[in-house]
């Protein structure tokens, strides 16, 4: 039997049972979905159970954000600190490397993992060529793996260090390692214009290709990085651009207390209001985290449309707190996963980010706070709008129905219903209370099986996966000042603390 991406058009899906659109509607039994030209073309009953393992079907998933890092945190000995003293661990202990091997790597376990849309917000750039040639190897490792992505441009002009002037910050800093820290991370500042211009630039690249292969598997972003690391100018300037193209911009706000604390001082107008004030509020913004929003912040964001990519893992792991998706319903938002780089156990698991996601947000003892239906918005249908744009044509609903885009997620029932004692047991109660990665079958992205039993189809991901760590292996063996590198940023770590504490990021900083 040749592999299932070489079926010729019409290709049967049987299954034992199709949750066609989870929360909303029954699970059906025994059913055969016919898939041809990228699309459901129908879903028709089977008279009698299939024959093989019994199988189970339904949409993909969706990551709303992410930053398709190359590295988990834990290997560079990041784990246990909080987002600020974290993310210096990103900028200079591993040297850049060839960027298509990076991306192909980290797309490639999302795949398998059984999200076909996932959000790359690029903040962190391999920069072995120019920023256009690594966008295009980006976008290739998205259109060979067979996934969709967004593609939000980093773009950032201040507060390198901490939330603060990085002179200011520098100072708080013991002498030593001073020197270090500002050549690593201080920011040199690049103009509004110019960093508009390379958003532009990698759409032109993305929209010229020939084949329009590129433009099929990844769609261009703004990516402000965040308030606290962008002036003024550069949001108003991005709103202006958004607004003028129609093209999206995907920001973090509100991770953590202490950027709350920074934008309560900086803002006491209000941060949300202020964002609005600059016309950048509307239904093309997905602001990832909003973890210390405030109830008439969210009423806000509900009202303009904008999606709140939740990351609920990674909020857990850096220590920033748990998001209310509660008060987000409550006030209408759209509210989308994401996975962040920082899943339960760093391995991109979207089933398993889902359901832990549906466990702290679903409510306590009878009081439901998110129902399933609101779970599976959440998982599958509002991400795609993150990676797609807004609007009818770039955001598709995650169904399988006849016509709707062919992204199916298909797990093994037989080891997912081991005990099978009953009949009647709802798959959803049971895939709700223990489905993983482990339990992925298949995975379909645009009427094509890109994995099937635990393994990528489109490329040898373990091939690449190795080819990527000799790289990296061989990058650091001639990489001098690695490990006093990483003794620094211990120490970086230990002088921050005691800065946010005491507040001295608020006096002066803006």
């Amino acid at each position: 039997m040749p592999p299932p991406q070489d079926m010729p058009a019409g290709e049967a899906l049987d299954c034992a049972w199709l949750l066609p659109d989870p929360g909303s509607s029954a699970a059906l039994e025994n059913v055969r979905i016919v898939i041809s030209s990228g699309r459901v073309q129908a879903v028709t009953p089977l008279l009698q159970a299939p024959a093989g393992p019994r199988l189970l079907a339904l949409p993909a998933l969706s990551n709303a954000h992410d930053h398709a890092r190359t590295v988990r945190s834990a290997t560079l000995g990041a784990f246990g600190q909080p987002l600020e003293s974290w993310l210096p661990f990103f900028s200079g202990i591993l040297p850049g490397v060839d960027p298509y091997l990076c991306a192909v790597t980290s797309l490639a376990r999302s795949a398998r993992q059984g999200a076909t849309h996932v959000m790359v917000h690029y903040t962190r750039v391999q920069g072995i060529g120019s920023y256009l040639e690594e966008a295009q190897a980006v976008a290739r490792a998205a259109r060979d793996v067979g996934v969709r992505i967004g593609f939000a441009v980093g773009m950032r002009d201040r507060h390198g260090i901490a939330y603060g002037a990085d002179e200011q910050v520098l100072a708080a800093l013991r002498p030593g390692i001073r020197a270090a820290v500002a050549g690593r991370l201080s920011v040199r500042p690049v103009s509004p214009a110019q960093q508009l211009a390379v958003v532009d630039e990698v759409a032109s690249m993305v929209s010229a290709d020939e084949g329009g292969t590129l433009a099929q598997h990844m769609t261009v972003q703004y990516g402000p990085t965040g308030v606290q690391w962008c002036g003024t100018p550069l949001l108003e300037a991005i709103a202006r651009a958004s607004a003028d193209t129609g093209r999206p911009v995907h920001m973090h706000l509100l991770e953590t207390r202490y950027q709350r604390d920074w934008a309560d001082r900086a803002h006491p107008e209000g941060i949300v209001r202020f964002l609005d004030d600059i016309g950048l509020l509307s239904e093309r913004l997905t602001l990832a985290h909003c973890t210390w929003a405030r109830p008439c912040e969210l009423a806000l964001l509900a009202e303009r449309g904008v999606t709140i990519a939740v990351n609920t893992s990674s909020n857990l792991g850096l220590k920033s707190g748990v998001a209310p998706v509660a008060e987000m319903l409550r006030q209408g938002c759209r509210v989308a996963m994401g996975l962040d780089g920082m899943a339960l156990d760093e391995d991109d698991d979207a089933l398993r980010e889902m359901r832990l996601g549906y466990l702290l947000h679903r409510g306590w003892g009878y009081d439901v706070d998110m129902t399933r239906a609101q779970l599976w918005a959440f998982a599958a249908h509002h991400g795609r709008r993150s990676v797609n744009g807004a609007g009818p044509a770039g955001a598709p609903s995650a169904h399988i129905v006849a016509g709707a885009p062919a992204d199916l997620l298909v797990l093994d029932w037989e080891a997912l219903d081991n005990h099978s004692l009953f009949g009647g047991v709802d798959p959803l109660d049971l895939l709700l209370a223990r489905a993983n990665g482990s339990h992925v079958a298949q995975v379909w992205a645009s009427g094509r099986c890109i994995v099937r039993d635990g393994r990528l189809l489109t490329l040898d991901e373990t091939a690449l996966r190795m080819e990527l760590h000799a790289q990296l292996r061989a990058a650091l063996g001639a990489h001098d000042g690695a490990d006093s590198w990483r003794s620094t940023l211990k120490a970086l770590a230990e002088d921050l603390g005691p800065f946010y504490r005491r507040g001295i990021h608020l006096a002066g900083c803006c």
